[in-house]
């Protein structure tokens, strides 16, 4: 049996679903963020299943964003829980504050690179650093590997590695139920953000996030699931029509934005403007990764490029 119990976060996505499997091991699949009121609403919804903290003896992490494993650290302490993740997780758990710092770091260059005014960035580099306290380091005691089983007692987890929402989006596929549990990798009634990040191998160069999320996507097409349980708001039950939506989403705002480059040349950040507005300022990094994901769909198709104007990169129509 699998319980959803969605914890509040300070996000603007609103709670995180946060799964409680009734196995040997008792398993929770992601742990809501570092916050006294997750904590507090999480030992509330284990103790409505007859459960509390101290009786969980795995702790799955599907992901590094802090909703999904802020109190990580405070429930294997409190619990003696092994926690199992992507083996790609480990060094970014381990070193959370240093390797958060280079990822704002990278945010801030990308920023800058694409138009945003110095200022700006600064300002949301000091709400990124401030964010950090909703997550948390942790030490991964069972590090997972693309194509590993995690085995319970009465269910096989298959582990897929499925990056593109995050570089470590991993996901749990349940073939005796057709069960498959996502995390952000794919959601109902939004669609999960490819964000711009560093390359899990500390690189400078940023992924294609879109491109390789649209990948990712088409891969977990390929299921036979009858039902995807998702890190936010409610289970997907046709998950096939879901992705070919998402797809067609994805072509026509590529579409919309070959159209403003066509008009005149343009900074990813100008973009943004003029698709969102104000909203492209105070929500910068992610309206920046909506844009550049897009853009790389054209750069690779050929139909735009790029080029530097003073250390700012600015978008032409071929």
């Amino acid at each position: 049996m699998i319980h959803c119990l969605p914890i509040p976060t300070p996000f603007a996505v609103g709670r995180v679903n946060v799964y409680l499997i009734e196995d040997d091991p008792l398993t929770l699949v992601d742990t809501g963020p570092n916050s006294g009121k997750a904590l507090d609403e999480l030992e509330q919804a284990l103790a409505a299943h007859g459960r509390k903290v101290e009786d969980l003896e795995l702790i799955v992490i599907t992901h590094q964003h802090l909703d999904h494993q802020g109190l990580a650290q405070i429930l294997a302490r409190r619990s003696g829980a092994e926690v199992a993740a992507l083996d790609k997780l480990v060094p970014l758990f381990e070193r959370f504050a240093e390797a958060n710092e280079a990822d704002d770091t990278f945010a801030e260059g990308l920023m800058l690179r694409h138009g945003l005014s110095p200022d700006v960035a600064v300002a949301l580099r000091s709400v990124s650093r401030a964010f950090r306290a909703w997550g948390s380091s942790v030490e991964v005691t069972r590090p997972l590997h693309d194509g590993d089983v995690l085995e319970l007692r009465d269910r096989r987890l298959q582990v897929f590695h499925r990056p593109g929402h995050s570089p470590t989006d991993t996901i749990f596929w349940d073939e005796e139920r057709s069960e498959l549990i996502a995390a952000d990798h794919l959601i109902k009634h939004i669609s999960s953000n490819p964000l711009i990040t560093r390359t899990l191998d500390g690189g400078e160069e940023r992924m294609q996030a879109l491109v390789t999320y649209m990948d990712s996507l088409r891969e977990t097409r390929e299921l036979p699931a009858k039902l995807v349980l998702s890190g936010h708001g409610d289970p997907i039950e046709d998950h096939v029509a879901l992705i070919d939506e998402r797809f067609r989403m994805h072509e026509r705002r590529a579409e919309k934005i070959r159209g403003l480059i066509a008009e005149r040349p343009r900074t990813a950040h100008d973009i943004a403007q003029e698709l969102w507005g104000n909203i492209a300022v105070t929500q910068a990094f992610l309206t920046l990764s909506e844009v550049l994901g897009h853009v790389d769909l054209l750069l690779n198709r050929g139909l735009v490029h790029e080029v530097d104007r003073d250390g700012v990169s600015v978008f032409e129509a071929e």
